[in-house]
């Protein structure tokens, strides 16, 4: 799955209906396949008009209007809090109105703690997976995020420069960026430092990827033989070539979750639950997962998904490092536009 590829379209099912019986939806590409999108009509009689955006987009959109323009929205579970926070963008979620039984019970309640303001929950889980290293095992041995910036892989190497890298960085540096996010200096501090790893790391750096094609396809020529990027990029890049293996981090893959959100101004609550109750279900959420390469918070998917997927996802998580994952937290107002600063000065070669 792709998390960077904007687009936008509209999938109908039938003549245009009134707002009680549309669901505008603001997700992510990949998450509302066009086969699910016509079961849902054809049970439900709702259509759905579908927006693919990112974390960033999807903040801006609802800020800018306050919250109206669509039904469902689904950030990252650590881009729920602060902007809730700072800008009501979402209204609380009616725990009542959804099958909790379909939710695998820990992902459920770690959602809604990391999802919580003033005692009401505004997310619940749907999609989640992780950012670790995709390696050539022929030509990298790389283990961990530092492995980056190692000389050997000088030329050879893309990332982001997004918050991840940073995040990522501090990790394999044996510091928790977490741990900081109530101390801002603490934490300007730690990027700072952060920040400079990466300024010292640009002689290795092929390119700074922002499309999911240019990646895959440095990867593919052997242009580039190690890159810091998505799971299910490197298992897409390993049915075509078995060198190519997506590792977790010895100091921990990132791993995030994609929620379901109902904005502050948004139309059809019922539309909503209905579409989040659907999708929950396991055979529902095998084949989201499928078109989203990704795994759910379905209770049972797991059993229906891809065996080839399964299979790659086991070699890549072995038990140890399933429990090593570092799972984002809720982002505190500010965090961002420290980051920010500092990954301005890195691409300004400051």
């Amino acid at each position: 799955m792709s998390r960077v590829v904007l687009a936008s379209l509209v999938l109908t099912a039938g003549a245009a209906h009134a707002d009680d019986k549309t669901l505008r939806l603001l997700t992510w590409g990949g998450y509302a396949p066009k086969d699910v999108i016509e079961q849902f009509t054809k049970e439900t009689g709702y259509t759905v008009e579908v927006t693919t955006s990112n974390n960033e987009e999807m903040i801006s959109k609802l800020r800018a209007t306050g919250g109206a323009g669509f039904d469902l929205a689904q950030p990252s579970q650590d881009r729920i809090a602060g902007p809730q926070t700072e800008f009501r963008i979402y209204k609380a979620l009616d725990m009542s109105k959804l099958k909790a039984e379909l939710f695998i019970p820990s992902m459920l309640k770690s959602t809604e703690k990391n999802t919580t303001v003033k005692g009401k929950v505004y997310g619940v889980p749907h999609i989640w997976g992780t950012d670790g290293l995709v390696i050539n095992t022929k030509t990298s041995k790389a283990t961990d995020y530092a492995d980056l910036c190692a000389p050997e892989n000088a030329g050879k190497v893309s990332m982001r420069l997004k918050r991840p890298t940073l995040i990522a960085m501090a990790f394999a540096s044996g510091k928790d960026p977490f741990a900081l996010y109530n101390d801002p200096k603490a934490y300007g501090a730690l990027m700072d430092e952060m920040g400079k790893k990466l300024a010292d790391c640009k002689a290795n750096v092929k390119f700074y990827w922002d499309a999911k094609d240019q990646l895959l396809a440095g990867i593919r020529s052997g242009e580039l033989t190690t890159a810091m990027m998505w799971d299910t990029g490197g298992w897409e890049l390993n049915k075509a070539n078995p060198d190519v293996k997506f590792i977790a981090p010895k100091s921990g893959a990132l791993g995030w979750v994609d929620t379901f959100a109902i904005p502050a101004k948004g139309k059809n609550d019922a539309a909503a639950y209905a579409w989040i109750n659907f999708n929950m279900r396991p055979e529902v959420a095998a084949k989201v997962a499928s078109a989203a390469g990704n795994f759910t918070a379905s209770k049972g998917a797991d059993q229906m998904m891809d065996p080839v997927l399964k299979k790659q996802f086991a070699d890549s998580f072995p038990e140890a490092a399933l429990n090593n994952i570092k799972w984002y937290p809720a982002v505190p107002a500010g965090i961002e536009e420290i980051e920010g600063r500092v990954l301005d000065r890195v691409k300004a070669g400051k």
